[in-house]
C-alpha cells in the first residue's frame, strides 16, 4: 500500500482538500475530480489503487461512475455520501462498490477504510494464481472461472466483482462451512445487519450460475452457519 494513488471523485474543495491532507499524512499520492466525467478521464489515465467516490455529482452521478468502472476492471472503491439509508447502501454494493461511508465522516475513518478495503483486494500477492477444485478452476490473476462437469468443456462463470471474491474465498477451504459474517468481511464491508442480508443474494445469485453451467449443488447451505462449496 505504500505510495498508492487514491483518486477522490468529490464536488465540495473543502472536503476533498480534507481527505487529500488526511492520505497525504498517511503516505498515499492523490488526485482529485470534481466531477464524475473528469474521475472517469482521470482513472482511464492514471490507473488509481483506489477510488474515494462521492454519489451527488456533476454530469454523471457516483453511480454511473462506479457501474462505468465495474465495466473496465476491479478497481477498489469507496462511496461516499450524505444519503445514508440502507437502500443506497445496497445499490452501491449490488453494482460492485468495496466500501460505504456515510456524510458528515471523519476523514480518519475513511483512511482506515481504504487501508483495508486495500489489504483485502491487493492479498500481499501470496495468493496462488490458480485454485483448482474437482472441475472448479479460479483465476486470480485473470479474475475469471470456469467449471467443468462431466466429458464435456469447462463452461466460464460470468460473475460480478463480487461473486468473484466469494468464490475464491471460498474455494480455498472447500467444504469448510463459512458464516454469513465471515462471507461478508472477506468479500463485502462490514456494516450491519442490512448488508450481512445480501450475502443471500449474492450467494442465490452465485448458485444460478453454477447450475446454468452444470454444476447444480455446489453452492449448499448449512442451516445455522451459513453456506459451503461442495464440490459433487
Amino acid at each position: 500500500m505504500d505510495n498508492a494513488l487514491i483518486l477522490i471523485v468529490e464536488d465540495e474543495p473543502q472536503i476533498a482538500d480534507i481527505l487529500v491532507a488526511y492520505f497525504a499524512r498517511d503516505g498515499f499520492r492523490t488526485v482529485t475530480a470534481g466531477d464524475g466525467d473528469l474521475a472517469l478521464q482521470h482513472h482511464q489515465m492514471l490507473s488509481p489503487d483506489l477510488v474515494v467516490l462521492d454519489v451527488k455529482l456533476p454530469r454523471r452521478d457516483g453511480f454511473e461512475v462506479l457501474a462505468a468502472l465495474r465495466a473496465r476492471g476491479s478497481t477498489p472503491v469507496i462511496m461516499a455520501s450524505a444519503m445514508g439509508e440502507d437502500l443506497d447502501k445496497l445499490s452501491a454494493l449490488r453494482i460492485g462498490a468495496d466500501d460505504y461511508v456515510v456524510k458528515p465522516f471523519n476523514p480518519v475513518e475513511v483512511v482506515a477504510r481504504a487501508k483495508a478495503v486495500l489489504r483485502r483486494t491487493q492479498g500481499g500477492g501470496t495468493a496462488a494464481a490458480l485454485l483448482r477444485v474437482a472441475g472448479l478452476t479460479v483465476d486470480m490473476s485473470a479474475h475469471s472461472a470456469s467449471l467443468q462437469t462431466g466429458d464435456g468443456p469447462a463452461q466460464a462463470l460470468n460473475l460480478t466483482l463480487t461473486e468473484f471474491r466469494m468464490l475464491s474465498f471460498m474455494a480455498r477451504s472447500p467444504h469448510k462451512a463459512f458464516s454469513r459474517a465471515e462471507l461478508l468481511d472477506a468479500c463485502l464491508p462490514p456494516d450491519g445487519e442490512a448488508i450481512e442480508r445480501t450475502v443471500d443474494s449474492h450467494v442465490s445469485k452465485l448458485r444460478k450460475k453454477f447450475e446454468a453451467a452444470g454444476g447444480q449443488g455446489w453452492l449448499a447451505g448449512v442451516r445455522g452457519v451459513g453456506y459451503r462449496l461442495r464440490a459433487t
